[in-house]
């Protein structure tokens, strides 16, 4: 037989088979849904909120569908959340969505309302540390279910500045500057970050508004077995913080520090493993795991299920407790009021103990 007729009439075959099929190209194909889910528990809340997604796909431009929230929202989401302990139930949430206008607007996706689901606890009956907590959510009316379960991050607390007698200390002479420690119990958290929050007060004919801003101190894991992570306050820093701060008008004619919000955040290992995970790759071939302590009945869904603790501490320039502790180290306050930094910008000190000294509020 003449090999080259053979493949001729193969080829003719493919042809007419073709020929007679739609035209039509189908990129979408079936399409199989898959959640994504992130909420993260933290017993110092009493809004505990859970978000809900699915992925999508259809015809069309994908960045245009991106805009559309009801394209990335199932039709009917039935969420719970049990409170257990050695397969007791102790209590149970049902999740109520709602809507909340945070989300940011400079990605793809709709902005800035978007859907979320919650529930609630007192002050008076929070999370507890030594139960475990269930996810259940059903989607679709049971078309198929996700399940996630978390212990609680517990022992987060800045233990020196949890005492009244703490001081940030950021100059030592004028124009010499130091750095302010924060030590952090670390607890069972894996990861641990540690911001300040600096407010201060701007007078204008009298009106005083507070004007704040965040100081990052950074990240670390909390692997190396210590029970404590420190975090370092840089003082020229600070005092250069302040300074790009300021509101640019002149009719401020005096400015007084309120106070220094300490936030120290400590998540779990399964949130650490997430943002690890999650992170920009730096390999050329972009080739990245995936992680997940979801599990979904139909075996498609990303996000997570863990929790953080959140510890907070504002320390205040004048203790309301005590007025004559000091928050700002006597230095550093007459740093702020004198020093080359931030010396013009008008700071004085409304201290009892600086009452009769040149840096004294007028």
């Amino acid at each position: 037989m003449n090999p080259f007729k053979y493949i001729f009439a193969v080829v003719a075959l493919v042809f007419l088979s073709i020929s007679s099929c739609s035209e039509d190209i189908n990129l979408v194909g079936d399409f199989k849904e898959t959640a994504v889910i992130v909420g993260l528990l933290d017993q110092q809340d009493t809004l505990h909120y859970v978000k809900i997604t699915r992925a999508f796909i259809g015809p069309g431009n994908s960045l245009n569908i991106a805009q559309i929230p009801d394209s990335s929202y199932f039709s009917q989401v039935d969420a719970t959340i049990q409170e257990t302990k050695n397969g007791a139930v102790f209590r149970e949430w049902t999740l109520v969505d709602t809507i909340i206008p945070n989300k940011s607007e400079n990605g793809v996706f709709y902005a800035p309302e978007q859907k979320v689901y919650y529930f609630k606890t007192s002050s008076s009956a929070p999370l507890d540390a030594s139960m475990t907590y269930n996810l259940h959510v059903s989607l679709n009316g049971g078309e198929f279910t996700v399940d996630g379960e978390t212990k609680l991050v517990n022992g987060v607390v800045a233990t020196a500045v949890d005492l009244q007698n703490f001081q940030f200390k950021f100059a030592d002479n004028p124009g010499s500057y130091i750095a302010s420690g924060v030590s952090v119990a670390k607890g069972n958290a894996r990861v641990m970050n540690t911001k300040l929050k600096i407010n201060f007060y701007e007078r204008i004919a009298g009106t005083y508004t507070l004007k704040s801003f965040d100081w990052n101190l950074g990240e670390t894991e909390t692997v190396d077995g210590s029970p404590s992570v420190s975090f370092t306050a840089n003082g020229k820093i600070f005092f250069e913080l302040i300074r790009d701060h300021i509101t640019s008008n002149a009719a401020i004619d005096q400015r007084r520090f309120h106070s220094i919000e300490v936030t120290c955040t400590g998540g779990s290992d399964d949130l650490y493993n997430y943002m690890t995970v999650n992170q920009p790759s730096s390999s050329l071939a972009q080739s990245k795991p995936t992680f997940t302590n979801l599990v979904s009945s139909n075996g498609r869904v990303i996000g997570i299920f863990s929790s953080r603790q959140t510890y907070k501490k504002e320390k205040f320039f004048v203790n309301p407790d005590n007025p004559n502790v000091r928050m700002l180290s006597g230095k550093t306050t007459t740093e702020l009021c004198n020093g080359p930094i931030t010396g013009t910008y008008l700071f004085c000190s409304q201290h009892p103990g600086d009452l009769s000294s040149s840096i004294a509020c007028q």
